[in-house]
């Protein structure tokens, strides 16, 4: 049975973090692992229907989301999570829970994250029409020690996917995709996992 891992995709709303965990998993599927992704919109709709947006009920959605990356990782699926998931602490118990876990922070600034929003959410978090809104009216706590991070007003989504594959091929949860990469990345990689204490 092949390991099984979670990639924990957090950011704010806007930062890409569906977008990536998408072209992840279509990767990922194309080179034959079995790949379920868990996106926060989506779970919200099932799994956590009735959850408000207080901190309870935020951190209550985080940990249902944790629960079934957990569930499956131990029978060997990679699972992609893609939620603002906004505090370390909730994250890091899912981590200790999960134990094959690499955090992926979609770093991006809040004023690129609005001009994004199709929806028009930012506009009224700004304006004071929706309060609690991550990164405006409320906090995110940004990831300290995250195996990958990606700047995605920087980096195309390309860049940042392969980004991620080659951490998860420098940690052992998957075999090598395409051409690799040059040895300048791989030592960036490397020199970061050993910073974190994975190598």
């Amino acid at each position: 049975m092949n390991q099984g891992f979670t990639v924990w995709f957090t950011g704010l709303s806007g930062s890409g973090k569906t977008t990536l965990s998408r072209l992840l998993a279509d990767k990922l599927q194309e080179n034959g692992l079995n790949i379920e992704i868990l996106d926060g919109d989506v779970v919200r709709t099932n799994l956590s229907k009735g959850l408000g947006f207080s901190k309870e009920d935020r951190d209550t959605n985080i940990r249902r989301i944790g629960f079934v990356c957990d569930l499956l990782t131990r029978n060997g699926v990679a699972n992609i999570a893609a939620a603002i998931s906004p505090y370390r602490n909730i994250r890091d118990e899912n981590r200790a829970k999960i134990g094959n876990f690499v955090e992926v922070f979609v770093k991006c600034p809040v004023e690129i994250c609005a001009k994004r929003d199709v929806k028009g959410l930012y506009e009224k978090a700004f304006s004071g029409e929706i309060a609690h809104f991550r990164g405006v009216s409320d906090p995110y706590e940004e990831p300290l020690n995250a195996e990958v991070i990606v700047e995605t007003d920087k980096e195309s989504a390309e860049e940042s996917v392969n980004k991620i594959i080659n951490t998860l091929t420098e940690l052992g949860y998957i075999e090598q995709i395409g051409d690799g990469y040059s040895d300048e990345e791989k030592e960036k990689i490397k020199q970061r996992l050993e910073s974190l204490g994975y190598l």
